[in-house]
């Protein structure tokens, strides 16, 4: 596996966590050696992304110098909160929340920059902050990770949308992130129930869960090794992710659902910027026509926010802005941002807790369904959502969730988290006993 950082790169981070908010030294020590002003960009973005921006906009900037702070998004909300936000000028990487919680401090000045062709939405989905502050770069796509020829193996069709992944013949094939641990799963949460509604869209969660083979967590294997393996035969997941190992070699296709939903990156200048017009500068780079093109490089492979750069690319190249036109893209992340922490945590204790409990009574509903018997209040049983949408709409239901971050540790669980983890297991109890009295 690459390094995410090479040496030079992995050098400067560990001074930056040193300094911290006592950066400016040392960047500007480096003005005077190289005689560019240099823009520190704060960024969550692997080596192979961030040098190619690098040599391009230093190229077109021949009188700036790119500095990388390497910070995956839970470590970069306390960075940019110190004091001068730790020398940063730009943040640029792919955590709405961050973005939006980090707006609401003051963090960020006005971007400043024209949007000359750039979109304010796709489908539902705003690409750019309403107040100016931060705008998206590019969008990662949610939807399956698929092993051809593990599907063919199993004789199962490549699915066209999430309902399809209820049949009981994907049972034990599906690989599932745990929303509440795994940092771009959240909003997949959310994108089935804007689609289905409430009770629909957990009934499709609740019956997806139960064919899960494998449950992600953070720090474990990825989706793709274990589809790419074939130990599974398909996995939930964001393209970004599918295209990494298929340019390994990984024998996997990414399929995007007809209900889909983006994660998209962002970028904003600090507040404390030292260098506000070299940051300009950079955020201008990457919006346009070529900072959008590296975008599409083959080892980079993102969907870039500029239409225009679409119609250069190959027909296999996903559209989002034509499959947006179909409805594809119907997800509005606003409406959804303030309950993620909320739906994972919902998640966490109807369908991740006691997972295996939840896979047997399943397999025991399907047998009995196959086998002509009314399993209708087993069912419901199993599909029921542990609060109604009205609960889940309290802002101060939300507000005890909303700082569980991508990738943060959710720590133990909260009253409110009990009462659920009661009542989901009450739930499993009550279709279990359901079910043993008709012989399944």
């Amino acid at each position: 596996m690459k390094s995410l950082l090479n040496p030079r790169r992995r050098r400067f981070l560990a001074t930056a966590a040193g300094l911290g908010s006592l950066l400016a030294a040392p960047l500007a020590a480096s003005a005077r050696t190289t005689g560019r002003q240099p823009v520190v960009v704060v960024t969550s973005y692997n080596d192979e992304t961030f040098s190619r921006f690098e040599a391009a906009f230093e190229k077109a900037n021949p009188r700036y110098k790119l500095q990388l702070v390497w910070r995956m998004p839970h470590d970069a909300l306390p960075y940019l909160r110190q004091p001068a936000q730790g020398g940063a000028d730009v943040y640029w990487s792919a955590s709405p929340r961050t973005f939006a919680t980090l707006a609401a401090d003051g963090a960020w000045q006005p971007l400043g920059i024209a949007r000359d062709g750039l979109p304010e939405n796709i489908g539902k989905a705003r690409l750019s902050d309403a107040n100016g502050l931060y705008t998206a770069t590019e969008m990662a796509g949610y939807g399956f990770i698929v092993n051809p020829g593990a599907l063919a193996r199993l004789g199962l069709a490549e699915p066209k949308d999430w309902r399809d992944l209820t049949a009981p013949a994907y049972a034990g094939q599906i690989v599932i992130p745990i929303p509440s641990r795994v940092g771009f799963a959240p909003v997949m949460v959310d994108i089935l129930l804007q689609a289905y509604g409430w009770e629909k869209g957990w009934a499709t969660w609740s019956a997806i869960a139960g064919n899960a083979g494998t449950l992600m967590d953070r720090g474990s294997t990825f989706v793709t090794d274990e589809v790419g393996s074939g130990r599974r035969a398909l996995g939930l997941s964001i393209d970004f992710f599918a295209v990494a190992a298929i340019a390994n070699g990984a024998p996997l296709r990414f399929a995007y659902p007809a209900h889909g939903g983006i994660n998209p990156a962002h970028i904003a200048i600090t507040k404390s910027a030292g260098n506000p017009e070299g940051a300009r500068a950079f955020a201008r780079f990457v919006l346009s026509a070529a900072g959008q093109k590296i975008l599409t490089h083959s080892d980079i492979h993102k969907l870039p926010v500029r239409p225009a750069v679409y119609r250069e690319l190959p027909d296999a190249y996903f559209n989002p802005f034509a499959a947006a036109e179909k409805g594809a893209f119907d997800y509005d992340g606003e409406l959804g941002r303030n309950r993620l922490g909320l739906l994972s945590a919902l998640f966490e204790q109807m369908l991740i807790n006691s997972h295996g409990e939840l896979v047997e009574l399943w397999q025991r509903l399907h047998r009995a369904e196959a086998a002509g018997k009314n399993v209708a209040a087993a069912r419901q049983l199993l599909e029921s959502p542990l609060i109604s949408a009205a609960e889940a709409d309290d802002p101060a239901l939300q507000r005890q969730f909303r700082n569980r971050l991508e990738g943060s540790d959710p720590g133990s669980a909260g009253a409110s988290e009990l009462v659920w983890h009661e009542r989901s297991q009450a739930n499993r109890t009550a279709a279990g006993r359901l079910l043993q009295e008709m012989g399944a």
